[in-house]
């Protein structure tokens, strides 16, 4: 087996399955439908969108947080915002009613800045009820500290990640999907918008960007060796798209030099023909759903 052919097999592993594509689908459409007869009085699944991971199409298989922005009307905004107290704060809790009208036998509470609905196979939905903007942007509730709004802008990222595909010849999801089960088997502290930005950043200037599984040993490689060289303490960046800072304080360095030290061992013990061992290298770092 070649390292296209076995890199090519791992990546068709990682992508969502249709039967958890399908219960996502129906979950979405079932808080879509509710929070349009409450708060806008129709009957339509209109009004959200995916963000997120799921959003951006970066999520592999073990995707569990589903995150979804939910357009509210602007009479809802001027009804909370004249609360003389952390208008915020009920906001979110008439939201979490609303979908719990649907879901009454579902864990549903307000977290801050969204509502979350954590179903019992251990699916979660993060759902964020916006505001929209003339830009595009979504003003959204913050009910830590007395309470106040905030802005995001997740649709740049999205589309930056589209258009940052289609330039690296359709490898760039691919990198991010690989990455975080890197993550979740290594248990790196690294932040999901984050593996996504400096994917992007990576591997739109990378040499072999429009090259295929042929060379995604060296493709993660090389991804490892941008990771590791991050700058020293730095603990925030910004994301693609959207310029929105993006804060990971805790360090994923040390993990990705081990990672890179280990895909070098593994492209080396390939060159010297010795297929099997070069295979437990690479399940080192994505686990046994890395091909045998």
């Amino acid at each position: 087996m070649s390292v296209a052919t076995y890199f090519e097999e791992f990546c068709k592993d990682l992508l969502i399955g249709s039967g958890t594509r399908s219960t996502i689908s129906t979950r979405y459409l079932a808080i879509c439908t509710r929070l349009n007869k409450d708060f806008w009085q129709m009957d339509t699944t209109s009004g959200g969108r995916y963000i997120g991971s799921f959003g951006r199409n970066t999520a592999n298989g073990r995707v569990s947080d589903i995150d979804m922005v939910f357009e509210m009307p602007l009479s809802t905004y001027n009804t909370y915002d004249s609360y003389l107290g952390n208008g915020q704060s009920a906001l979110l809790q008439a939201v979490k009613r609303s979908i719990a009208t649907t879901y009454p036998s579902t864990d549903v509470k307000g977290d801050g800045q969204i509502v979350q609905v954590k179903f019992t196979d251990g699916m979660k939905f993060e759902v964020l009820p916006g505001f929209k903007n003339t830009n595009g942007s979504y003003k959204y509730a913050d009910a830590n500290g007395g309470g106040c709004w905030r802005t995001t802008n997740p649709i740049p990222e999205i589309d930056s990640i589209n258009s940052g595909d289609v330039l690296t010849n359709y490898n760039l999801r691919p990198l991010c999907r690989m990455i975080r089960a890197w993550k979740y088997y290594c248990n790196v502290p690294i932040n999901s918008l984050l593996i996504d930005s400096l994917a992007y950043r990576f591997l739109t200037n990378w040499s072999y960007r429009d090259k295929s599984f042929l060379y995604y040993d060296w493709m993660t490689r090389d991804f490892f060796e941008y990771l590791k060289n991050q700058t020293a303490g730095q603990t925030t960046w910004y994301a693609v798209g959207s310029g929105q800072t993006i804060i990971n304080s805790d360090n994923f360095r040390y993990k990705a030099t081990v990672a890179y030290n280990t895909s070098v061992d593994a492209i080396q013990l390939l060159a010297e023909g010795k297929e099997w061992s070069a295979k437990q290298k690479w399940k080192e770092l994505y686990g046994a759903r890395f091909p045998s």
